[in-house]
Order: C-alpha cells, then sequence, then structure tokens
C-alpha cells in the first residue's frame, strides 16, 4: 500500500511539475535552443550532399554529431522529446486556467470588505439624496463594469463592481493559440511536402510535379507516400534580372507556362510571371522562385559526323558574380562505334568552369558580372569510361574521381573556349561550346496548415495585445444614511494586476459617481 502511495505521490509531483507555467516556459526556450543547430549545420532532409561534405571537411566533429542527430534536429528524438513535452504541459496548465477562468465568469463580485479603508485607494464623501437613489445612480454610471447591489439589514446599501475579465481570456487565447499554433505546425510536418527542382528556361523541357522523382530533392511528411501528388506541370519560357554596377541582383523573375487540374486534360497552358516572394498558388500548392544560374550547352561532334548536344546546369560557385562549375557527359551515337565496349570507351566528359561574362588572369578563368555578356568556359575535356551506364549514382557537378584513378577516363584537352569556338580531340572528335541558358530553382511545398499558422498567430497576437492592454479593478461604494436627506459615501478601490495610473483612473471614477449630476 505504502509502494502505490508513494509512486502516486510521485506521478502527482512531476505531473503537477510538468503542467507548471515556468515549466512550460522553460520547454519553450529549449525549444527554440534546440532548433539554433537546424539552422546552423545543414539538414539531411534539405541538402543532404552538403551534410557528407560537413562531414567530410570535420572527420573528427562530424560523426559526433551526427550521433545526436544534428544534422536531422527537426525530426530528432530529442527534439521530438521536447515538442510533446511542451504539448502536454500547455494542454495539463491551460485546461485548469480555462475552467477557472469560467467559474469566475459565472461567479458575482465579491462583497465589499469590512473595513474599505484599508484598501489601496479609499475616499470618503457626504452627499444629498437617499440610499436607494445614490445606489441607483452609482450603478448606473458604473454602466461596463460587472456589479452586483446588496442591501444589509441595518438599511446599508453596498455595489461592488469589477472590470478587466478580458485579461485573463486574453492571456489564455494567447497561450492556447500558442498551442494551435504548435498543432498546426506539426501537422503541416505530417502531411505536407517540399520538393526542390531545376527547370532550365528559353526552350527547356520544363517538368510536372506528379511523382517525387521529378524532383533534384524531395522532402516527404511522415503521411505522404508520394502517390498523391496535386500533378502540375510548368515550363519557363525566359528568365530576366536586374543587376547593381556591383553585381548584385536587385530583382530577378521568370515568365512561365503551367497546367493544372482539367487544363491537363484540355492541353491548356496559363501565362504567370513568377517573382520572388510571389508564389504560384495552385490547389493548395506554392511555387516559389527560389534562385538562378546557367547551364551551358556543348555539341560534341564525333569522327563519323554524328553530333550529340547537351545542355546542363552548372552549380553557381560566386553568388556575386555566377562563376559556375559543372560537368557535362556525353555518350556517343549507337551508330558511331557498334561494339558497346568501345563506345563505352569513347564516352566525352567536360567537366570545368562557366563564366557569364570573361574576365582573364593570363589563361585563369573568371566573371567580371554575373548578367550573360560575354560566356566563356574553361574546361578540361575527357574521354573513356564517364560512368554513363554503370547504374552507379554520380553527382551532376563533379566527375567520379575513381574513374580517373583508375585509368578509365583520360583527359585529352585543357582550353578556354567562348561562345561558338571548338576544339578538336586527337581521334577527330570536335567540342563546341555553344554559349548558355539561365536556368531557375523552384520549390513546390505543400502545407494544408498554413492557412491555420496563420489563424492562430493572429489570435495569439491578439491575445497577447489584449492581455496587456486590459487591466483588472475592483471598486466597492458603501452608501449609509446619515441626517436626514443625506448619505455617507464610501469608496474603496483594489487593483488587480498593474497598480500603473489607478491613482488617476480611482480619483476620476470617484469625481464621476459622486456627481449630483453628469
Amino acid at each position: 500500500m505504502r509502494v502505490l502511495q508513494r509512486i502516486w505521490a510521485l506521478f502527482r509531483n512531476t505531473w503537477r511539475t510538468l503542467t507548471s507555467m515556468g515549466t512550460a516556459l522553460v520547454l519553450l526556450f529549449l525549444l527554440a535552443l534546440g532548433a539554433i543547430p537546424g539552422a546552423l549545420l545543414p539538414q539531411r532532409s534539405l541538402n543532404a550532399g552538403k551534410v557528407d561534405e560537413y562531414l567530410a571537411d570535420h572527420p573528427t566533429l562530424g560523426p559526433w554529431l551526427d550521433r545526436v542527430q544534428a544534422f536531422d534536429v527537426f525530426s530528432s528524438f530529442w527534439f521530438t522529446s521536447i515538442y510533446v513535452l511542451l504539448f502536454v504541459s500547455l494542454v495539463g496548465c491551460l485546461t485548469p486556467r480555462m475552467l477557472e477562468h469560467v467559474r469566475s465568469l459565472r461567479a458575482v463580485p465579491v462583497p465589499a470588505p469590512r473595513n474599505l479603508s484599508r484598501l489601496p485607494k479609499h475616499h470618503e464623501a457626504d452627499i444629498d439624496g437617499d440610499a436607494g437613489q445614490v445606489a441607483a445612480r452609482v450603478d448606473e454610471r458604473l454602466k461596463g463594469w460587472r456589479r452586483t447591489t446588496r442591501t444589509t439589514e441595518d438599511g446599508v446599501t453596498e455595489v461592488s463592481a469589477e472590470k478587466g475579465y478580458l485579461r485573463e481570456f486574453g492571456n489564455i487565447v494567447f497561450h492556447f493559440s500558442l498551442l494551435g499554433l504548435l498543432v498546426a505546425i506539426a501537422a503541416g510536418k505530417l502531411f505536407g511536402y517540399e520538393g526542390n527542382v531545376i527547370v532550365i528556361a528559353n526552350g527547356g523541357p520544363g517538368f510536372c510535379s506528379a511523382s517525387p522523382a521529378a524532383f533534384d530533392s524531395f522532402r516527404a511528411g511522415n503521411t505522404v507516400d508520394g502517390t498523391s501528388l496535386y500533378p502540375i506541370c510548368v515550363k519557363v519560357n525566359d528568365f530576366d534580372a536586374d543587376y547593381l554596377p556591383s553585381g548584385q541582383a536587385v530583382s530577378f523573375a521568370a515568365n512561365i507556362e503551367y497546367q493544372a487540374g482539367e487544363d491537363l486534360q484540355n492541353d491548356v497552358w496559363n501565362d504567370y510571371r513568377l517573382e520572388v516572394n510571389h508564389p504560384l498558388r495552385i490547389a493548395g500548392d506554392r511555387i516559389y522562385l527560389q534562385g538562378h544560374g546557367y547551364a551551358p550547352t556543348f555539341t560534341v561532334t564525333f569522327p563519323d559526323g554524328q553530333t550529340r548536344t547537351n545542355t546542363v546546369q552548372f552549380r553557381p560557385d560566386d553568388p556575386l558574380t555566377l562563376l559556375s562549375s559543372g560537368v557535362v557527359r556525353v555518350d556517343p551515337p549507337a551508330g558511331t562505334y557498334p561494339d558497346p565496349d568501345e563506345r563505352r570507351k569513347h564516352q566525352i566528359a567536360i567537366q570545368g568552369l562557366f563564366a557569364p561574362t570573361e574576365f582573364l588572369h593570363g589563361t585563369l578563368l573568371s566573371s567580371s558580372f554575373p548578367a550573360l555578356n560575354k560566356p566563356a568556359v574553361a574546361v578540361d575535356i575527357y574521354r573513356g569510361d564517364a560512368g554513363l551506364d554503370t547504374g552507379r549514382p554520380q553527382s551532376i557537378f563533379d566527375l567520379d574521381p575513381r574513374l580517373i584513378g583508375q585509368g578509365r577516363l583520360n583527359k585529352e584537352a585543357r582550353v578556354n573556349l567562348t561562345a561558338g569556338q571548338e576544339t578538336r580531340l586527337d581521334d577527330g572528335t570536335t567540342v563546341r561550346f555553344d554559349g548558355a541558358v539561365p536556368f531557375i530553382n523552384m520549390q513546390v511545398s505543400h502545407d494544408p496548415a498554413q492557412v491555420w499558422v496563420l489563424v492562430f498567430a493572429l489570435t495569439m497576437m491578439g491575445g497577447l495585445l489584449v492581455s496587456l492592454v486590459v487591466r483588472r479593478r475592483r471598486v466597492w461604494v458603501r452608501i449609509t444614511p446619515a441626517a436626514a436627506g443625506t448619505v455617507s459615501v464610501e469608496l474603496g478601490g483594489l487593483a488587480r494586476t498593474d497598480n500603473s495610473g489607478w491613482g488617476d483612473e480611482f480619483e476620476k471614477l470617484t469625481d464621476r459617481l459622486l456627481a449630483v449630476k453628469e
């Protein structure tokens, strides 16, 4: 029996501690503190490549951070634990407060204390009139206050009044809105998804969002299996950007065409100008313009005269000048080398730098401006097995160093080319740089709880404003018959929250209540 009592006492004390407002504030602080690593460190859900790069650059610290899920902060066990504990703490803390507030709303103002002179604010005066008339006048002038009138056996009339109930209501609304905000964010993570894709402009193939495979990276909620994505098809017609003389972007936007819903069946395209912070909204999905860069075009002519043209996006390495790096892999046409092994040995890989506005330090290529003024490339051209038919995943921006180390891919030339220039390899293969076209990075985001996040954020701010502005006040008026035709009026006031300005407010209220006429 004692063991059960101890267990019950431990559970009761733990619950009381967990559901206290102090614990909720501590958990809220821990939640904010726990989100800091998610902002400072790369996250796998957003960019797994950045995480791998961080682990490679920090071989000692990186694995330890990985063990504590610092690269998966928002899905980690410790962040989820804080989130759930905060949720439980708020529910356990707010439910009794709400019930208590409901009881206080139904209760009548408390009777006047026996000795009003002991209150912080007190005033006495004798005025003309009988007790009933003065009490009725006081009650009328306390309009807007919750009030009640009592008459004692000895003929003394007491008026009790109170206002400021909205303060506690605003406080409760604020905390329940915070609770709703947490629920809405959690629901968005469970039922939402987010995908990023690079789409080449000026006649590029575009993309359709019917499957996670269409995206370059895709983060799905725990309940999303990727089979019920809303299909949207997008083509990028052109892209334009404005830059300061320093190269800093002022604005950029893309003119796109899109299809969704019945338009897919009817093959109807709709125009839209996609700008930063002005997403395209379709059926609960939002398409954002997040970034841009350039995709160089190379044409490879093989010894038999057959050509292959590839346009591949390069990774911007310098955000100010958009100096970019990347790889273009070209597979020979089937008829050029009938033997598959021979064909594999003549794959072409072009790796190097792209500059939208050429600037040379001798033969070292750089870029002086991010606009496409004088495109140029500095590339290494490889021939051999580029890994196109191995089935092993590769980076689209870097060659597999193992292929070079094993001698399966050999460097044939290193050249600088401007648009229209070409170079010839020893077997007669020519590589021509044809120029470049812009690409944009688009994000497709689906969050079914986004509207609720906004609603709860607004109600939270409204509740906080009410709780800060509204003040709790209590006033008692005791009316005692005196000499013939006069009564003695005694007033007492109490500030239930802050006392700021209560002195002037009580004096003005006293003058209004005791005035013979208004």
